[in-house]
């Protein structure tokens, strides 16, 4: 996979674009206002792997409460405005790494002058973010309704602006609930600039529907070499992004490290519960991301040490009781309730080599 040369941009600690690791997000779903409830969030989000978040900035209070947060986090935060130009330049003066912002809802030039000036006093790259539902009423009228081309030109031209205006520390987004124009439009954008990409798939909806449009979005344009930084919008837990994300980027031989779980479907030869198992077996997963292995959990001993061979463990289940397996070898035979503590340590001892 060859990935498209794009700018680099700094977001507070962290870099994107010019061939660096792709980025995790997700955005706060608590009040930023409330600053104890955001900032616990956050550090939940960080623990899962979360590389940059976002949080919303629709009032002066929330724009305050970043000065605040940022002491209590170690990722980079980004404030995300809409309409007020006047909540931009105070998220940059509380601390926001990077701000979002669509120029077209913005207002008057003079106002997206005005918070350009302030981002390029301070250094702090500019997100410009656009949307199928934000498409101006010209562009609709010109392409005939929301189309990949019509996305495209908007973000190229809130583009242009800022950059008439003297500043190219720049982040592009374009985003939609459609999967296919998502994918039409990053491959069209990508060919125009050079400028660092934010992909994702927006209001991709709940955890299972909202996984499945996001795996084969961002799959798609993540494997064409689009994309510096990437979020999984899901209506839920915004921890379940970061795992959602963190998976998608594994698959794709984007991100190594951490283990990766397979697990056969059951059928009727299964004695155990093995879904409750499996998924055990994930969460535990996740705090041993320092390690790159692969972790099979099987059904039965009939077939489990032959399909799980090409994992680096494994464990099957039987009635009762299971085995342990090792590079497709069983290693010990043990109860079914003990199944999960010897797996444990044999992760563990990973850990010591």
């Amino acid at each position: 996979m060859k990935r498209t040369e794009t700018k680099t941009v700094r977001i507070g600690s962290r870099v994107i674009g010019g061939g660096n690791p792709i980025l995790i997000q997700s955005m706060c779903n608590t009040k930023t206002e409330d600053v104890d409830a955001t900032s616990e969030q956050i550090l939940r989000l960080e623990q899962a792997g979360c590389d940059i978040i976002r949080v919303a900035v629709p009032t002066m209070e929330a724009a305050e409460a970043l000065k605040e947060i940022k002491k209590r986090i170690h990722i980079p935060l980004v404030a995300d405005i809409h309409f007020d130009y006047r909540l931009a330049i105070a998220a940059i003066e509380n601390g926001a790494d990077k701000i979002r912002i669509n120029p077209g809802n913005i207002g008057e030039r003079e106002r997206v002058q005005a918070v350009v000036n302030k981002a390029k006093e301070r250094e702090i790259p500019i997100r410009v973010g656009v949307n199928s539902g934000s498409l101006e009423r010209p562009l609709l009228e010109k392409y005939g309704g929301v189309t990949a081309e019509g996305i495209v030109e908007s973000a190229l031209d809130k583009v242009k602006m800022i950059e008439d205006m003297g500043y190219d520390n720049l982040v592009i987004s374009i985003k939609s609930s459609d999967v296919l124009m998502c994918i039409e439009a990053h491959g069209m954008i990508s060919q125009k600039t050079d400028y660092p990409l934010h992909v994702g798939i927006t209001e991709a909806g709940t955890l299972i529907s909202g996984n499945i449009k996001s795996s084969i979005g961002l799959g798609i344009i993540l494997y064409e070499g689009i994309g510096d930084t990437i979020r999984v919008s899901l209506t839920g837990d915004p921890v379940e992004e970061i795992k959602s994300a963190k998976l998608i980027l594994r698959t794709l031989g984007l991100r190594k490290g951490g283990i990766e779980v397979v697990s056969c479907p059951t059928c009727g030869r299964t004695k155990i519960d093995l879904i409750s198992l499996a998924n055990r077996v994930e969460t535990m997963a996740t705090e041993f991301d320092d390690l790159n292995l692969k972790v099979a959990v099987m059904g039965c001993v009939v077939n489990g040490p032959g399909e799980a061979r090409e994992a680096d463990l494994g464990i099957a289940g039987g009635d009762g009781n299971g085995i342990l397996i090792k590079k497709g070898e069983i290693i010990r035979k043990l109860p079914e309730d003990q199944l999960l503590t010897a797996l444990r340590e044999e992760l563990l001892k990973y850990r010591q080599v």
